[in-house]
């Protein structure tokens, strides 16, 4: 009972990734279609960059502490990415520089996207599974 509340935990806490992931996407996309002006849109992904950041690294550091050491690996990359993003400066986006990157910012969220949307399927995986183990156990 024990390992399914924690793959459940760790699912809900991807979701959560998720959807700061998509907002942000949604932000851009917004801009691109100009729905809104672009010191809105920095403003909105800008709020959401560091506690996308803090919950991925949390994310990470759960599965580490759990024993989930692969899936522990699978998020080292992004966590690195994120990181060195934060570390260089370069996590928030400038007003004045947002239509020359939009494409790259973008393109890097769809990355993110992708990641995180792998990570969310194996999670799925697991917490079904350990469901189904902790129900035949009970038999």
């Amino acid at each position: 009972m024990g390992d399914m509340l924690i793959w459940l935990l760790l699912f809900f806490i991807v979701v959560a990734i998720l959807v700061m992931v998509i907002f942000q996407l949604i932000s851009l996309t917004d801009l691109e279609f100009d729905y809104i002006n672009p010191y809105e849109t920095a403003s909105r992904i800008n709020k959401v960059v560091l506690p996308e950041f803090i919950t991925q690294g949390v994310l990470c550091f759960l599965y580490l502490v759990t024993g989930h050491w692969a899936m522990s690996l699978y998020c080292i990359p992004y966590l690195y990415y994120n990181v060195n993003l934060y570390m260089q400066r370069r996590h928030l986006i400038d007003v004045t520089e947002i239509f020359n990157m939009l494409s790259w910012e973008k393109k890097q969220r769809i990355f993110k996207l992708a990641h995180i949307i792998i990570l969310l399927v194996i999670s799925l995986f697991w917490v079904i599974y350990s469901a189904l183990e902790d129900d035949e156990l009970n038999l």
